[in-house]
């Protein structure tokens, strides 16, 4: 169970990024140019929003089974002085949560906003943070802090 949810959250951060850089585009296209906010922005914003919310769910399940993170739990004297223990049982997950939370807050934000601009506009800033948290975040392969494969097997 545990190594399928890894492979289905792994996955799924593509789906993630995507869509947040789609909504991204859309949001600074819109109000940097004075555009319209359509059926296609409003859309983004919510396919963003969604695929976040069920990153997050999934993370919260690896999370409460993960080896590492209960190693990390039951020995955190120890655990958290090592780097990739500290990781994953403190750090991904307090940024990725902090960062979903932006992402909900920003689409909220925006779906209340009275004008086309302000939609857009509060759609780039909170994504925008929430993105550059995320990218902070992620154990990407290349990065020499803590990294993991970018595509994991099922």
């Amino acid at each position: 169970m545990y190594l399928v949810l890894l492979a289905i959250h792994s996955l799924i951060r593509w789906f993630v990024l995507l869509s947040l850089l789609f909504a991204l585009y859309r949001a600074f296209r819109g109000w940097l140019l004075n555009k319209t906010y359509t059926k296609l922005d409003d859309n983004s914003r919510v396919a963003a929003t969604e695929a976040a919310q069920i990153q997050m769910v999934i993370g919260l399940w690896l999370y409460f089974i993960s080896p590492v993170v209960h190693y990390f739990l039951h020995n955190f004297k120890d655990a958290v002085h090592e780097r990739q223990i500290r990781f994953f049982g403190m750090e991904h997950i307090t940024m990725m949560l902090t960062a979903i939370v932006l992402i909900s807050i920003g689409s909220a934000k925006a779906k209340q906003k009275i004008t086309d601009r302000e939609k857009f506009k509060t759609m780039a800033i909170w994504f925008t943070i929430a993105l550059l948290i995320i990218l902070s975040s992620i154990p990407w392969s290349f990065s020499p802090l803590i990294s993991r494969p970018l595509f994991r097997a099922f």
